[in-house]
């Protein structure tokens, strides 16, 4: 248990440049606060104390501002910055290595039975105020831009980005997962620009 909780301290210091010391982080990372409860609802909730599990993870939501149902399986090294308004379902499955951030949505599309969260792969990223839904899945080292709404799977290697969610980038080069937030490609208003540029290529030619 100890090794675990020291490698979830050791992924903040990796991934976040602003943890400066082992006493801020274990005091005042709410997203490690979330990630080490979560654990404990989930280990309940696996022994059917379904409403004990319940009350932990409501207690756990009230403190961090990150909604995290018990029933949702979380690999290792899973690192939420600054989680406020995260929420991940009951049956989504979250693979090693997976980095969200606020705002984020791990979540289903209706009143469907079973399997109706996403599951996603290893080394995945998923930016701020992302909204996955449905059961899915996010292909390992995959990206999913700021504000993108995914709705349809996505393979390994991909950046999604646009509402609804499109992959720009498929099977290229390695994927860095330090993800430019503020400079993700935006292929609607590449198309709204091209069809202006036709627009005024068709006045000029009726000036003429």
């Amino acid at each position: 248990m100890f090794k675990r909780m020291r490698e979830d301290i050791d992924v903040v210091f990796e991934q976040d440049p602003a943890a400066r010391s082992y006493f801020e982080v274990i005091l005042t990372y709410s997203g490690l606060h979330a990630i080490w409860w979560h654990r404990v609802a989930h280990a309940l909730y696996k022994r059917k104390f379904y409403f004990l599990a319940r009350a932990i993870s409501q207690a756990s939501r009230f403190f961090t501002g990150i909604e995290i149902h018990p029933g949702a399986k979380i690999g290792r090294r899973f690192f939420i910055d600054h989680g406020m308004g995260v929420v991940i379902g009951e049956t989504c499955e979250i693979g090693n290595n997976v980095t969200v951030y606020q705002g984020v949505t791990l979540g289903g599309t209706g009143k469907e039975k079973g399997k109706r969260h996403p599951t996603i792969m290893d080394n995945a990223l998923i930016a701020t105020g992302a909204k996955v839904l449905g059961s899915i899945i996010v292909g390992e080292n995959s990206k999913i831009g700021a504000g993108s709404v995914v709705l349809k799977e996505v393979p390994p290697n991909s950046t999604v980005v646009g509402v609804p969610g499109r992959i720009v980038i498929r099977d290229g080069k390695r994927i860095d997962r330090d993800l430019n937030h503020s400079d993700l490609p935006d292929p609607i208003a590449d198309r709204l620009k091209e069809i202006q540029e036709q627009i005024d290529q068709l006045k000029s030619l009726q000036a003429k």
